[in-house]
């Protein structure tokens, strides 16, 4: 147990975290040379495309320090806000963590609050300096950054590049060097913690551990904690490349576990796994997830509910920050409300059920969760505007406020400042964190960061901004339910809760955007906008007429007015059936509002 160390890369997005994880690999020759491809552990279609690690990876790697071989478990994860959740499982199993910043960017708000995650969690930090081989790298200046973050020597920050391979000697000696052993009891009872699972269409599904305590050996009878259910660890083994199968695994180990399992349900991440006989205490797990932003995912054929209720459960697996419940809706039937942590979340999730598993859906507006005092003072939780109660049942609505963290060049304070007063902000800090690099601290409510707050701050601090957030509780606000109506009669899928103060352009915006999106029928379509019973913006979708005139070659006027007269009728006896065939597109008009 001694040569073992288990480690994780935490980074802001764009660090170079996956370049410097392929050198690594290159450098312990974990990889054949023709094996060997760049974002080797970002095996998705959908990470290599955007360039961005969505799933954290777990590889094993064989080094010789000292005339001594060392194992050494690495993890790499996600930079982004919206899969911090992912970078917490990935400490827990760690007792190291390589923090890396971008030496000609600086630290910025991921990294920070990463960093906090890997202090409480104990974990020994070890600095390194990336891409200090670019042009305009300043290694001084982002060495006093870390050294005040962290407080460490400047003799403790390890110089590197991933591109060029400059310095990952030093960043392995390092890890045998500072990280310590995991600390454990081969003889005691086994207590293993499953930290990530994935499905596998002809073996089950695959459960990746890491053992704190005890010995796991093939073929013995386990049991998992929280379900209660017992397998047969039919094959365990490390994650290389490739998966390898050992014989037997001792404490301090990574690897994974297949015994057949076939239902979703019955692996939760989080879970500790133990012997039948000989069972040990559950591990203290990972704090449940809390979704911020809700929306309905429904499948576009009915008939394809039950292959997209499968389809979310082997996603769950692989993807433990979504939580579903069923739900339905008068206008797209059957489907499920789902929680995700944030807009990008909800785009690679949608993504990966497109691509992974052929379904298509339909997503409806996102919203957050609000509170809804009524009358008799009984608090409602409202994950979807079809749940707000009337005008006059509420007394109150309480909606989630967030602590954002921005950092950003200080040239761009002044519009990051009145972008966030836009977003209904409070400025309750400011804080030069060197001559140009400022920190400044809002408190605002998240639902007006779920749409497009990221991008805006993007394009106006032409990408120099991070962002991080987190809740900070539940607020009073003057929020109403605005409705949309199609011929009079609610579109649930359409409704959204807003801020009265922007109801009234909001309804008028989303009024016009549809009168575009609509199809046109043979009756008219009066699309509205509504706060309880008033109506506050209207436009017309005209109706596309047949010409019943056109046969009428100079006559008689009334022989005109009785073909009009006739296809007024039918027309009547239209509206009253009519009903408005809405395409997917409406449905996410709302969010390409600006």
């Amino acid at each position: 147990m001694k040569n073992i160390r288990n480690f994780c890369i935490i980074a802001h997005i764009d660090h170079g975290k996956s370049t410097l994880a392929d050198r690594l690999l290159e450098f312990t020759q974990t990889v054949a040379e023709r094996e060997m491809q760049h974002q080797l552990l970002d095996n998705m279609d959908l990470e290599r495309e955007r360039g961005i690690t969505i799933k954290s990876h777990a590889i094993q790697m064989n080094y010789r320090y000292k005339g001594e071989d060392y194992v050494l478990n690495l993890i790499d994860t996600p930079g982004h806000v919206d899969f911090s959740y992912e970078v917490s499982r990935s400490i827990a199993a760690c007792e190291g963590a390589l923090l890396i910043v971008d030496s000609s960017q600086g630290i910025e708000a991921q990294t920070i609050s990463n960093l906090y995650l890997a202090i409480g969690n104990d974990l020994e930090i070890i600095p390194v300096l990336n891409k200090i081989d670019l042009p305009h790298a300043m290694p001084e200046e982002v060495s006093d950054q870390i050294i005040e973050l962290i407080g460490c020597d400047v003799d403790d920050i390890i110089h590197a590049s991933g591109k060029s391979g400059i310095g990952i000697e030093e960043i392995l000696n390092a890890i045998c060097d500072r990280i310590s052993a995991p600390k454990g009891d081969p003889a005691a009872p086994l207590q293993a913690l499953i930290f990530d699972s994935v499905f596998n269409s002809y073996r089950g599904i695959e459960v990746y551990f890491r053992i704190f305590n005890g010995t796991l050996k093939k073929g013995e009878k386990v049991k998992f904690i929280n379900t209660g259910k017992t397998y047969e660890a039919d094959e365990i083994g490390v994650l290389k490349l490739n998966q390898e199968e050992r014989k037997e695994m001792g404490a301090g180990n990574v690897g994974y576990l297949i015994s057949g399992i076939k239902n979703a349900k019955e692996v939760k991440v989080g879970d500790t796994i133990t012997h039948v006989e000989k069972p040990g205490q559950s591990i203290q797990g990972f704090e449940d997830v809390k979704p911020m932003v809700f929306a309905g995912i429904y499948p576009v054929e009915t008939s394809e509910y039950e292959e997209l209720r499968s389809s979310m459960e082997k996603l769950q697996l692989n993807d433990a920050s979504l939580v579903w419940e069923p739900e339905t809706s008068a206008a797209l039937g059957f489907g499920f409300r789902c929680g995700f942590l944030g807009m990008l979340h909800m785009e690679i999730v949608q993504e990966r059920l497109e691509r992974e598993f052929d379904m298509t859906v339909i997503t409806t507006v996102p919203s957050v969760q609000f509170h809804a005092y009524t009358t008799k003072s009984d608090m409602i939780k409202v994950n979807a505007p079809s749940e707000m109660p009337e005008p006059n049942y509420i007394d109150h609505i309480e909606e989630p406020f967030i602590k954002a963290q921005i950092i950003t060049k200080s040239e761009f304070v002044g519009p990051i400042i009145t972008l966030c007063m836009d977003k209904r902000g409070i400025l309750k800090n400011q804080t030069y964190l060197t001559s140009d690099r400022v920190e400044m601290t809002f408190e605002m409510p998240l639902a007006e960061i779920v749409f497009d707050f990221f991008d805006k701050l993007k394009t106006i601090s032409r990408g120099y901004a991070s962002l991080d957030y987190e809740l900070i509780g539940f607020r009073t606000s003057n929020m109403v339910k605005l409705d949309v109506m199609l011929n009079s009669e609610k579109v649930d899928a359409l409704s959204a809760i807003v801020h009265r103060d922007k109801a009234y352009d909001w309804g008028k915006r989303l009024c016009e955007k549809l009168r575009e999106l609509l199809p046109r029928q043979m009756f008219e379509i009066a699309i509205q906008a509504a706060i309880g019973q008033k109506i506050i913006a209207r436009e017309t979708v005209k109706a596309m007429r047949k010409n019943v005139l056109a046969k009428c070659y100079g006559g008689d006027i009334s022989r005109k007015r009785k073909l009009l007269e006739k296809q007024k009728k039918g027309k009547k006896r239209m509206r009253q059936v009519g009903n408005v065939e809405i395409p997917q597109e409406a449905f996410l008009a709302v969010l390409k509002l600006d």
